[in-house]
């Protein structure tokens, strides 16, 4: 069985988190008292999100601010204020800055009646606070997240005052400085916006949820039990990557940290069977981004979706199954074609863990997973009721066995791990909401949809064109939810405005908002990647958007035509669907390695391409036409392959 205890690489990976993940710069405090007091905060933070969870939350306006205050708190205290500053230490100044955090949200629980009656009228205090809120959430989000965020929301504050002196569609009447102030303090449209409101319940459980699964050994378990299932097939490793990344991905939502943490055991497994520095590092790359579009939590994502929509959470997770396993199938075949094409092996088998005995040791952890799933599906219960019972259920679970077993320290480890793994999220939700507010005041969404449009003319193809690079910009060094939400409202809007359905729309664009971490000139996940395996950034980049192909398809695919999102279809016809749509992204993988049975010349390369996208579009007429032309092109290679292996006896 292999073990991997290499010292060296637990600091590389660390590292590499410092360098590419700015989420993971957590002060270390040497003062263990100091140390101590900030855990017990985190531990309080998490224990109250746990009782609104069970009890029900205060007021809408109460819950929002007091939940953004105790974050900004949190941040302040764990995160320095620039990369090469001490992390032992808290410095006096964050120690002030952090309980400034708290003024804004008890000057609300305090005044609130105040607040209510005066209704958009803000007096001295009100801007006073709402300018120290503002402040406080830009200058966090700037040390978690780094300067886009911060930027972007300086940049909108800018527009809704001075925006009567921008020319064209892009121009509005203009707002005073207090006007937009208070919107975004004391307004469920500005900072304490939808955004928030998720975090503050789904996001924050959903990620304390996580910090319990590894804490219990999931991860461990994932690894293990991905390296006995695929690990003795042909290029074994790299299935172990894009199994393990996935499930991790989706819980965690965190694709640079799921890089790193999961990339430091499969890279260098996948190297020693023969995979060159890039594939291995973009394998691990694209698997883990791609987590982020994996039901049943997405990263977190489908319930802010849900939210924005107005839709049931289960119906998010519907529509967006087939595309995430289309993504995994499209990256598996390229990973099996490149075996074949090179001769790689798998892992002896002796040298692997068993399914019987992985199971054993650990496979009781899937029960909370299960439990979650019923829950979510089949219980009646709400979405925030069902993640506080699974965490429950997943403490009492890892005391089944000795190996899993959490005591009081590790409970306490985990409430202090969640709270600080949703400092960024929550932050960065909170950060959206001067885009998100000035947007809906000032019409510029609906400004934005109206540029991407008119570039696009009367051609939707065009227009889908214009929104995908728009969203891959947009997403450039952005955490998950927020590349999403910045997307959702400047580009989904002018699909909306074309005639597509809204949750098509939202798919889209949240598709590409997670490929900008793959996608050069910036993409972290590759270059987080490439950090491990020694291989170039850019190139590992390139070949992450290669792998990721089916990722880049499907999308336009399921514009054209929601049968692919299983919407109003009988079972016949999902069933038509998904066996063509996956027939259609082998070969697509087929296509982008060139090789099955033997290496593709060019020509049939594109027919097989084209082929195969007549059957991921989800129309029989151009299913029976694909399926037609595949059969030819397979024909060919079969026999291509028969006779270079008779050349090869005859040698």
């Amino acid at each position: 069985m292999i073990i991997l205890t290499d010292v060296n690489m637990e600091v590389k990976q660390q590292e590499l988190l410092e360098k590419y993940d700015s989420e993971s710069r957590f002060r270390v405090f040497t003062n263990k008292t100091t140390g101590f007091l900030v855990s017990a905060f985190a531990v309080a933070i998490s224990l109250y999100h746990l009782y609104v969870s069970y009890f029900g939350t205060p007021v809408t306006l109460k819950h929002r601010s007091l939940h953004v205050a105790l974050i900004v708190a949190l941040g302040f205290f764990v995160f320095p204020g620039f990369k090469k500053a001490r992390r032992d230490r808290m410095p006096w100044y964050d120690l002030g800055l952090g309980l400034l955090a708290l003024a804004p949200a008890a000057y609300i629980w305090i005044d609130y009646l105040g607040i209510v009656h005066r209704a958009g009228i803000p007096n001295q205090w009100d801007l006073f606070m709402g300018v120290i809120l503002i402040a406080l959430v830009l200058e966090l989000v700037r040390r978690v997240t780094g300067l886009a965020l911060p930027i972007m929301g300086i940049l909108f504050m800018l527009y809704a005052i001075f925006g009567q002196q921008m020319p064209g569609f892009f121009g509005h009447r203009g707002y005073q400085w207090q006007e937009v102030v208070n919107h975004l303090f004391v307004s469920t449209d500005g900072i304490y916006g939808t955004a928030v409101g998720v975090a503050s319940t789904y996001i924050f459980l959903f990620i304390l949820f996580g910090a319990f699964m590894a804490k219990s050994g999931m991860g461990q378990f994932f690894n293990d039990i991905a390296l006995a299932l695929a690990g003795h097939t042909k290029g074994g490793p790299a299935k172990v990557a894009v199994i393990a990344s996935g499930f991790l991905g989706s819980i965690n939502g965190a694709a640079v940290a799921n890089v790193v943490t999961t990339g430091a055991f499969t890279i260098p497994l996948m190297k020693k069977t023969g995979y060159n520095d890039e594939f291995a590092g973009a394998v691990e790359a694209s698997a883990s981004v791609g987590g982020q579009l994996l039901p049943p939590i997405m990263g977190a994502a489908a319930f802010i979706m849900a939210e924005v929509l107005g839709v049931q959470y289960r119906v998010i997770v519907m529509a967006a199954i087939l595309p995430a396993l289309l993504y995994y199938v499209g990256i598996i075949t390229q990973v099996q074609m490149r075996a074949n094409k090179k001769g790689l092996k798998g892992i002896p088998k002796d040298q692997l863990p068993k399914v019987k005995d992985v199971m054993k040791e650990r496979g009781h952890l899937l029960i909370p997973l299960v439990f979650l799933v019923y829950m979510l599906f089949f219980s009646g219960k709400t979405i925030i009721f069902s993640a506080f019972l699974t965490i429950i259920v997943t403490v009492m679970v890892s005391m089944l066995r000795s190996t899993t077993r959490m005591n009081a320290k590790d409970i306490f480890e985990a409430l202090d791990s969640g709270a600080r793994s949703a400092v960024p999220v929550a932050v960065a939700c909170a950060a959206v909401g001067p885009i998100v507010g000035v947007a809906s005041i000032t019409g510029f969404g609906l400004s934005m949809a109206y540029a991407i449009v008119s570039l696009g003319g009367t051609s939707l193809l065009f227009t889908l064109i214009f929104t995908m690079v728009t969203c891959i910009i947009l997403g450039m060094g952005l955490p998950s939810i927020p590349a999403y939400l910045i997307t959702a409202t400047m580009a989904a809007p002018a699909l909306v405005q074309l005639g597509i359905e809204p949750l098509v729309a939202h798919l889209f664009v949240f598709y590409f908002a997670m490929f900008a971490n793959i996608t050069p000139p910036v993409a972290l996940a590759s270059f987080a990647a490439a950090g491990i395996s020694g291989g170039d950034a850019m190139k590992t980049g390139f070949e992450s958007v290669k792998l990721s192909i089916a990722g880049f398809i499907v999308p336009y695919m399921f514009v054209y035509n929601s049968g692919l999102l299983l919407q109003n279809t009988t079972l016949a016809q999902g069933t038509v669907v998904i066996v063509t749509s996956v027939i259609g992204v082998i070969m697509l993988g087929s296509a982008a390695e060139g090789y099955f049975w033997a290496t593709i010349s060019i020509v049939p390369r594109g027919i097989l391409f084209v082929a195969s996208l007549l059957l991921i579009s989800a129309n029989l007429a151009q299913d029976g036409v694909g399926l037609l032309i595949i059969a030819l092109v397979l024909l060919f290679q079969w026999r291509k392959a028969k006779q270079q292996h008779r050349e090869v006896i005859s040698v």
